[in-house]
């Protein structure tokens, strides 16, 4: 990550504004046709044909040799899981992480779906990863700090019981798709660097049903917990502003597609 943070203008804080919305777009395409057999290899045609219809290119694929469109990460993966000849079984959950360029600005963002019917302890902790995101988001307000997001998410997490990943974080976000600074997951109020008006972050709670500790698979590239538990993880886009951050992403398009199918989880 580079070290100095970047401020974005109104007009650079809208065009990265389409590319967010177009991962939120992206990923409601996976949406229609994420179900039970359906492979995370085809997932990943789908995600990658619809960016580049829409004029953009993959923002993951050829960066820091990552050889996918989307990370697709099933079950006990926490993140970075490669798509490949898996098919998706019912009562899975997939958290499918997709970036974009267009324009010269990154988008990011990510949601874990429920494939069929999922056991209810598992839907909690989807539940409860999104509250955690919500909150995180909430404290990204100027002059705030780091720390405060973290704090946050961490509070929330723990107090249903569940691990806060330390090894991941959240980051900056703009004409590079890590920037500064880092958002950990975790933290003490008043702690971090201090958040200032036009700062684009990437928020992504990533919280175990079980322990905290994840490790590496050979691959080099999937993250899995370490007691083999679930895992969940969502991210948005969002812009430090006073008051009250500004959400660029969007769950909208997804859960649209989600009610259209007869699958959207009501918490």
């Amino acid at each position: 990550m580079g070290k100095s943070v970047i401020i974005l203008s109104d007009d650079e804080v809208a065009v990265l504004k389409e590319s967010s919305l177009l991962v939120g777009r992206t990923l409601a395409e996976v949406a229609r046709h994420i179900a039970p057999g359906v492979t995370t290899q085809k997932l990943d045609a789908i995600a990658e044909e619809f960016i580049l219809d829409n004029g953009a290119i993959p923002g993951f694929k050829g960066l820091y040799g990552c050889p996918s469109t989307l990370l697709i990460s099933v079950d006990d993966q926490v993140v970075h899981g490669l798509p490949g000849d898996r098919a998706l079984q019912e009562g899975n959950v997939a958290s499918v992480d997709c970036g974009v360029l267009m324009n010269g600005f990154y988008g990011d963002s990510a949601y874990t779906f429920c494939v069929g019917e999922v056991a209810p302890e598992v839907k909690k902790l989807l539940r409860v990863t999104q509250e955690c995101l919500e909150l995180g988001i909430a404290q990204a307000v100027e002059n705030n700090r780091t720390g405060d997001i973290g704090f946050a998410i961490q509070q929330h997490a723990e107090s249903n019981g569940y691990g806060v990943v330390r090894e991941l974080v959240g980051h900056g976000l703009g004409r590079k798709l890590h920037e500064a600074p880092e958002v950990p997951n975790y933290g003490r109020r008043g702690h971090g660097v201090r958040l200032r008006s036009g700062m684009a972050l990437a928020i992504e709670p990533m919280i175990n049903m079980g322990v905290k500790e994840v490790k590496q698979m050979s691959d080099g590239w999937t993250v899995t917990t370490r007691d083999g538990k679930p895992s969940a993880h969502f991210e948005h886009d969002v812009v430090v502003r006073a008051g009250k951050a500004e959400v660029l992403s969007t769950f909208k398009y997804i859960e649209d597609v989600l009610e259209q199918k007869g699958e959207l989880v009501k918490w």
